[in-house]
């Protein structure tokens, strides 16, 4: 699964997150382009208030269960917290979720990590970039809150963005940014982007499986519950065919 060929025919690209190998087949099997091994674990799985208590020995856990089922979807597994301060550890601890079964690596950041991304590019680590809202700075950036707002904030999004792209980041998560950025960006950029509260004109969507499924409380505007049709089956396909029919995130669900 190339996610740069879906840009190339621009096709919509559709992913959720999965934990375990029951959910993994299921979304696997109803024809989601890519599975996510989130480090949202800390909060759906573990019901943590944030991501932080996530560690590597987690991740892995989880990538092998995905693994089992997912036969055809992308297997995109997240660095989680203090995994990637350096390129050496960066390198140890991607090889560790690449063994575990994942195909794809994510980490969160910009400039800030280039050492580490540029590691994984000499070693032909696929890569996916993470920038806007990233959980795993929740605290140094004061709460969930949308980032790039203002004039200087968005211009550094874009920058990151760009740089991501020349270290050889296959594709870029956009979170919780406003839906214009999210455009701008998208449109500078020949790698895919998938966004998440980030507006309908990203390159795909993806969503956290638990909020899409209506079990997770209290979420937030860009979460739509797919599962008022009825089965989970329904709501996964509900979901694959609005983000390819461009349906959905509406204005309702961005910002």
């Amino acid at each position: 699964m190339n996610l740069q060929n879906f840009k190339d025919r621009n096709e919509k690209i559709t992913c959720l997150t999965a934990y375990d190998a029951s959910f993994a087949q299921v979304f696997d099997e109803c024809g989601i382009d890519s599975i996510l091994v989130g480090d949202s674990l800390g909060n759906v799985i573990k019901g943590d208030e944030n991501t932080l208590s996530v560690s590597i020995k987690d991740m892995i856990y989880h990538i092998q269960a995905v693994a089992k089922t997912c036969n055809k979807a992308l297997l995109i597994a997240d660095m989680p917290y203090k995994s990637y301060q350096t390129s050496e550890q960066t390198l140890k601890n991607a090889n560790l979720l690449l063994d575990a079964g994942a195909q794809m690596v994510k980490f969160e950041g910009g400039y800030e990590h280039k050492a580490s991304f540029k590691a994984l590019q000499n070693n032909s680590i696929p890569v996916c970039g993470h920038l806007g809202l990233q959980p795993q700075s929740v605290i140094e950036m004061g709460g969930y809150k949308v980032q790039g707002r203002n004039k200087n904030d968005a211009q550094r999004i874009l920058d990151d963005a760009k740089a991501l792209e020349i270290w050889g980041v296959k594709a870029i998560l956009l979170e919780c940014i406003p839906a214009s950025l999210a455009k701008q960006i998208s449109e500078q950029l020949s790698i895919p982007t998938i966004g998440i509260g980030a507006g309908v004109d990203c390159d795909g969507q993806v969503l956290v499986s638990y909020d899409m499924l209506g079990i997770t409380k209290n979420t937030t505007k860009f979460v739509k519950n797919f599962l008022s049709n009825g089965s989970i089956e329904s709501a996964t396909k509900d979901f694959i065919q609005a983000v390819k029919n461009s349906t959905f995130p509406t204005n309702k669900y961005s910002f």
